[in-house]
């Protein structure tokens, strides 16, 4: 039997003014629309991500942002989606930005994070976003600042940003969250050598997870350890010095007096002034990382860079040029070419 296959249709036109109309009225699916355009490498998805972040500027900023990694086992998907259900019973907006390792093949998301946090998902005041990194240090997407302000001016109270848990690469997601949550694990020894000084020293809260049933006395002890190192440590906060509370997402309990403090955070930083000098900071640092990634868009697509690299590749994998001088080389092609 002979299959007649239909030529597929072109990508209809993306009207930035019908995009911006639904982010505004909170459709979901101009939201997650306007993130896959936002996360898109082509220049003119680009160009028009840029039109719409400047369209919907003035729904952003009026957010909490949360980061949270934790250790491997730590349980993220399961705290997030607990945590989420508690806010949104508490009438908060809830947008979950997780995202994924990248398949090393695919580049794509591993894990899809919908179908780890199902009742979160249907609610009908959350909003989850799975992005694989696309193999971006830091754990997080490259552009997962676009991403909050999308979700910010879709009317989303409570920005969750999960990351990969990369140990001290998680530095990226310190510069664009205002509050970092590291989720420990029981078994204070093990699990202090595994967690890296640098990643302690930029987290705000600590949870000692799965604090339930034969685990719940080790977790009072894994706190009691914690508590004792992190007096010895400067906190990545002026101002506030770093909180462990055990807590479990199987049975609730402390998942309340996580709220709690969250927003504490929140309320003590804004009138200390630190939280809105932290926003201005991250804006700054958005600004440089910008140049540096259009700065490398714009060094791979150039036409003479494309021809010469295959050739320079091969002469520093053979040992015939050092890699300093091959990168010095290339810059200067790069150069030239834009006078």
């Amino acid at each position: 039997m002979a299959y007649r296959y239909r030529k597929t249709k072109p990508d209809p036109p993306v009207s930035v003014e019908r995009l911006a109309r639904g982010i505004a009225s909170g459709d979901r699916a101009a939201l997650a629309r306007a993130i896959t355009l936002a996360e898109s490498d082509r220049p003119d998805h680009f160009r028009l991500a840029q039109e719409l972040l400047q369209r919907v500027g003035d729904r952003t900023g009026n957010t909490l942002r949360i980061g949270i990694t934790g250790v491997p086992g730590a349980g993220k998907s399961t705290f997030i989606e607990t945590f989420g259900m508690k806010l949104c019973a508490l009438g908060k907006k809830v947008a979950v930005l997780a995202v994924d390792p990248s398949s090393a093949l695919s580049k794509g998301s591993i894990m899809g994070d919908k179908t780890r946090m199902a009742n979160l998902a249907k609610h009908p005041n959350a909003f989850i976003r799975p992005s694989a990194t696309g193999g971006h240090l830091g754990g997080v997407h490259r552009k997962t600042r676009e991403s909050i302000l999308l979700c910010e001016a879709a009317g989303y109270d409570v920005i969750l940003v999960e990351t990969v848990g990369v140990g001290q690469n998680e530095t990226a997601v310190r510069t664009m969250v205002d509050c970092f949550l590291l989720l420990a694990i029981t078994g204070a020894g093990d699990e202090l050598q595994g967690m890296k000084k640098g990643l302690m020293e930029l987290v705000d809260i600590v949870l000692v997870h799965k604090a339930d049933g034969d685990n719940k006395e080790k977790a009072l002890e894994t706190k009691k350890e914690l508590d004792r190192i992190f007096r010895f440590l400067k906190p990545a906060t002026e101002g506030w010095q770093v909180r462990v509370l055990p807590c479990s997402s199987l049975t609730g309990e402390g998942i309340g007096d996580v709220i709690d403090l969250v927003f504490r955070f929140e309320r003590e930083t804004k009138k200390s002034g630190i939280f809105a000098e932290r926003r201005r900071k991250q804006t700054k640092d958005w600004l440089y990382s910008a140049i540096a990634d259009q700065l490398q868009n714009a060094f791979f697509r150039d036409g003479r860079i494309r021809e010469v690299l295959p050739e320079t590749e091969r002469d520093v994998m053979s040992g015939k040029l050092p890699v300093s001088a091959a990168a010095e080389k290339l810059l200067a092609i790069f150069l030239e070419s834009r006078l």
